[in-house]
């Protein structure tokens, strides 16, 4: 039987607002539509389902918070400032802890993220997907172009590029996308000056409007094109590739999905919120229950949890490197060890058979896929189930 060491382990906090004013046909998020929004009501129950996950911190300090959604920039600064504040009640603070918050460009006017800074958020992800006036539409999107760049505009002007950073959220392989377009896109995004910006292919995830009603999208070797292409022009202005769909300027390298990366401890509160920690004889995975009034209802309560299940043994290592190996500069070999409580010798055959094919790099320094295990990395972690 593995045994951790808990106290090793950096730990974050997920906090989920799940309402958004309308829902995108490709998201496949816990996000519902409301026009009216139960802030406090929300607030406290978020701060009740915390009371419940305090043993989970077993004396650590938050190293990262991230609010996610839905759209959390719907809620005011002053919900937010609540927020922290009723988490810190409960949970010490690092020194340099990383708090994030998704935004929404149509959901922001002017002083809103300035409120948001002074609450104590000090990195932004905005959404922007596109700055395409015609393809913000076929996206669903509430925003047009010029929302999208007034939202980096406010980022700077409130300070947070120089705290955390500010990352613009982008996808290609869009509807009747032209390798253009995307390049076109990431252009734009580089010239507005963020320190990160998140790159990812639309796919079409089950349960979508766009799973169901799939539009036309671009040709696979397109599509292969535009990510080639934007990835090197992201290069080029300075923008380091760190994992599958994200580039950062040095030093601004999202601390909290780094955490999700690299095996990391998190707990999850609010509506569908998950949640993993470790403990001295097993790994745990946790999720609330996804409707926002049923959560509301029966935060701090059983009734709250949806699932709580205790991740196999022989499910450890896989887990493990299905996030490790998104990070292209690898992990050290005594991280393995250290995330999972296993020999890395019950893989060594799979990391053997991977280094012949070219797909990775292993030594007893560092285990890190290749450019061609990077392209194929579905292939390459399935090598561990």
């Amino acid at each position: 039987m593995p045994i951790f060491s808990p106290s090793a382990l950096p730990l974050s906090l997920y906090i989920h607002i799940p309402w958004c004013v309308r829902k995108c046909p490709y998201c496949d998020f816990n996000s519902h539509e409301r026009k009216e929004l139960p802030e406090q009501e929300y607030v406290d129950a978020l701060l009740r389902d915390l009371d419940t996950e305090i043993d989970c911190a077993q004396g650590r300090k938050l190293s990262s918070i991230f609010f996610g959604g839905g759209t959390p920039s719907l809620f005011s600064p002053e919900a937010i400032a609540k927020i922290l504040e009723g988490v810190q009640q409960r949970i010490a603070f690092d020194d340099d802890i990383e708090i994030t918050l998704e935004a929404n460009p149509g959901t922001i006017e002017v002083g809103k993220f300035e409120g948001f800074r002074s609450a104590g958020v000090n990195r932004l992800s905005i959404g922007v997907q596109s700055f395409n006036a015609d393809m913000l539409p076929r996206l669903g999107r509430i925003h047009d172009s010029g929302e999208a760049i007034r939202a980096a505009e406010y980022a700077h002007q409130a300070g947070f590029a120089d705290a955390k950073g500010f990352n613009l959220d982008l996808m290609f392989g869009l509807p009747s996308q032209s390798i253009a377009q995307a390049r076109a896109d990431i252009q734009t995004a580089i010239d507005l000056q963020p320190n990160h910006i998140s790159h990812y292919q639309l796919t079409l995830e089950p349960g979508t409007a766009f799973f169901y009603r799939p539009p036309a999208l671009p040709k696979d070797d397109d599509i292969w094109e535009m990510q080639r292409g934007c990835q090197e022009l992201l290069s080029e202005y300075g923008y380091g590739h760190y994992e599958v769909s994200a580039y950062a300027q040095t030093g601004k390298q999202c601390l909290h999905n780094r955490n999700y990366w690299q095996f990391g401890d998190y707990i999850g509160i609010g509506a569908g919120a998950h949640g993993k920690q470790t403990y001295t004889d097993k790994v745990v995975r946790r999720s609330k229950v996804k409707t926002p009034d049923k959560f509301m209802r029966y935060a701090g309560k059983t009734e709250c949890l949806d699932d709580n299940k205790i991740i196999r043994v022989d499910e450890l290592g896989f887990e493990f490197m299905m996030n490790a190996l998104r990070l292209n500069q690898g992990f050290a070999p005594a991280l393995f060890q250290q995330r999972t409580g296993l020999a890395l010798s019950g893989i060594q055959t799979q990391l053997d058979s991977l280094a012949q094919k070219g797909l990775l790099n292993s030594s007893k320094e560092l285990i890190q896929p290749t450019d061609l295990g990077v392209r194929y990395l579905n292939d390459v972690v399935a090598e561990f189930l």
